[in-house]
């Protein structure tokens, strides 16, 4: 029997919160983490407006530190988003638990794939392949911790996909992050920082929504919950 899915039990509201959390972390994660791993990479200190270099600050985090600070920032970020929107998510006709495993593993995997791809952008610049690249693993984590935290989700039954769908949540997830660190690489000011957060959280609200369209429900009374690939047979 087929279960009637809600996206949105606690209204539109979820969706601007969820695009916030996410916007705001990848603001800050962007902007902590690939300003200074640029800096690095170059050797050369920043100059001051009459052109002599300016003095590195004491106690100022290195590159290294600044960077795993922008992983965790923007990995946190796309796990809390998911995790937020989930909350508007029901099976009319079950009741539904979560797999802290799951979660936790979601968790590590978009910090891990998050800060890689911000080493890459940040450590070999604007370059096609650095920009594909690391949009491509940071995509990867942000489709990652979604499906993983989607089939930690336990109720009478199992949930079934569209797999042209899944592709398409990933593609998107993708290509938007691939733009938002393009766009972090150029950022010198707080409001195209904020530019550059817009688009990753674009990059995860947009993956999420479209893998809940792929999304289906097939439910089971008394079978434990399993995840198909392709959408029951009608």
């Amino acid at each position: 029997m087929r279960g009637t899915v809600d996206g949105f039990t606690h209204g539109p509201a979820i969706l601007a919160l969820a695009f916030l959390v996410a916007c705001l972390g990848a603001a800050v994660g962007l902007r902590c983490a690939i300003r200074p791993s640029r800096t690095a990479r170059t050797g050369r200190p920043r100059e001051t407006r009459t052109g002599g270099p300016r003095a590195t600050r004491k106690g100022r985090p290195s590159g290294t530190v600044r960077l795993l600070l922008g992983a965790l920032s923007v990995g946190f970020g796309i796990w809390i988003m998911h995790h937020v929107a989930i909350t508007g998510f029901s099976v009319v006709e079950a009741p539904l638990s979560r797999d802290r495993p799951h979660v936790l593993i979601g968790l590590v995997v978009v910090v891990v794939m998050a800060g890689v791809g911000l080493f890459v952008v940040g450590y070999r610049g604007a370059t096609r392949m650095a920009l594909i690249t690391g949009g491509a693993l940071t995509g990867l984590g942000i489709a990652s911790t979604h499906y993983l935290g989607m089939a930690g989700i336990r109720f009478q039954g199992h949930f079934t996909y569209e797999t042209p769908l899944v592709v398409l949540s990933v593609l998107i997830a993708a290509t938007a992050a691939t733009a938002a660190l393009r766009a972090a690489l150029s950022t010198r000011t707080l409001l195209s920082g904020l530019g550059a957060g817009v688009m990753m959280a674009l990059a995860v609200t947009g993956m999420h929504y479209t893998g809940m369209a792929a999304l289906g429900v097939q439910l089971q009374p008394g079978v434990p919950s399993v995840v198909s690939a392709d959408p029951p047979a009608d």
